[in-house]
């Protein structure tokens, strides 16, 4: 009588075994299912998020305009990319910290505004414009003098 027992348990465990694997295979495709549809929701977020600043810097620039109508000459609007940052940097093949010696901030201030951690200000702005309209013998020399 033993062996009948051991065989009926045997059979007992093979199919909870495999109505175990049915459910799983469900469950999994509804996760996969839920998980793109997380992603594209995500997705469109972040796509509404910068629309919305891109809307909101367009409403203030308008307010703003008519305050520093008579300092339009004076002063010139800088732009800030992070990813144009590194790029010149890795063009002139410097490492953040002598990038850095160059502009007048520390090497992990150069290496912030590159990964999007940190912004410059207005007066770092001018020295980061400063540094890209150098050549690169220009820069040499500059590196050598201080």
């Amino acid at each position: 009588m033993p062996n009948v027992a051991s065989i009926l348990k045997a059979e007992i465990s093979r199919v909870a075994r495999k109505e175990v694997r049915a459910e799983i295979e469900a469950l999994k495709k509804a996760s996969v299912a839920h998980r793109s549809s997380i992603a594209d929701l995500r997705r469109q977020v972040s796509a509404l998020e910068k629309e919305l600043r891109r809307v909101a810097k367009g409403a203030v620039r308008p307010s703003a305009a008519p305050d520093s109508g008579g300092d339009a000459g004076e002063v010139t609007k800088r732009r800030f990319s992070a990813s144009r940052l590194a790029a010149h940097r890795e063009k002139l093949g410097l490492s953040a910290a002598i990038y850095g010696r160059l502009v007048g901030v520390s090497g992990q201030t150069i290496y912030h505004w590159e990964q999007g951690k940190a912004r410059p200000r207005a007066a770092q702005l001018e020295s980061l414009a400063a540094v890209r309209e150098l050549g690169a013998r220009e820069i040499a020399e500059r590196l050598t003098t201080q």
